[in-house]
């Protein structure tokens, strides 16, 4: 099951980087928040969950830099600093500027992801319920960030035209719409998961005679 969620994850993040998408970005507004969310909407926490209680794990190692909400602040910094208009126009316009925003992007995601999820079962129910508020955090900031972009009256990038047909205003409500569905709803999602497998956790401590589940206990 690990080998299957880092292998999807590793796939996935082929697939936006090597993709169609970093071509269509300079002219599609969606096109780069497709490649945003799936940087670290998808492959992030794919890759994360696919490490996380592995040798690979960073976490036991280096718990104190693995702190979930830092981690969640940390990324909504990149997160919002590189949809300024300078930063986006310079990432949406230059190979170097994606590469920078992109590695930015999935390092951040994988940070948070980690935090939440690494360092086996036993580290991982001591610190839920920080990775619980961390996820639920970055999950309330890239709904907002997503509903600024997909709700204003106006474009706020400049771009005088969208890609296939669509105006600029319809390209930034589309790639707005995606990053409040994808980004949103995969870190709140995460929370949720991460709120049960404490709940389980808990009433199997509690209650004797209730088995964990063996993929739970490998973790």
């Amino acid at each position: 099951m690990r080998a299957a969620l880092l292998v999807s994850g590793i796939v996935v993040l082929a697939a936006v980087w090597l993709g169609p998408f970093p071509a269509m970005a300079p002219h599609a507004f969606f096109a780069h928040m497709t490649m945003h969310m799936g940087v670290v909407a998808v492959a992030a926490p794919l890759i994360a969950l696919g490490i996380a209680g592995s040798r690979w794990d960073p976490v036991p190692r280096l718990q104190p830099l693995f702190s979930p909400i830092p981690a969640s602040v940390l990324e909504l910094i990149v997160v919002w600093a590189w949809h300024a208009p300078a930063l986006h126009h310079y990432a949406r316009h230059s190979t170097e500027g994606l590469v920078i925003e992109q590695s930015a992007f999935f390092l951040s995601g994988l940070f948070v992801w980690l935090s939440a999820f690494g360092g086996g079962r036993t580290l991982r129910a001591a610190r839920a319920g920080q990775g619980i508020v961390g996820l639920l955090l970055t999950s309330m900031h890239m709904t907002l960030l997503g509903a600024l972009l997909a709700l204003p009256p106006r474009p706020l990038y400049g771009h005088s035209e969208g890609f296939g047909g669509l105006s600029a205003l319809e390209d930034q409500h589309l790639g707005g719409a995606i990053m409040l569905l994808v980004g949103g709803v995969s870190y709140f999602l995460g929370g949720l998961w991460l709120t049960v497998l404490l709940l389980r956790e808990r009433t199997a401590a509690d209650v004797p005679g209730v088995p964990i589940p063996a993929d739970e206990v490998q973790r």
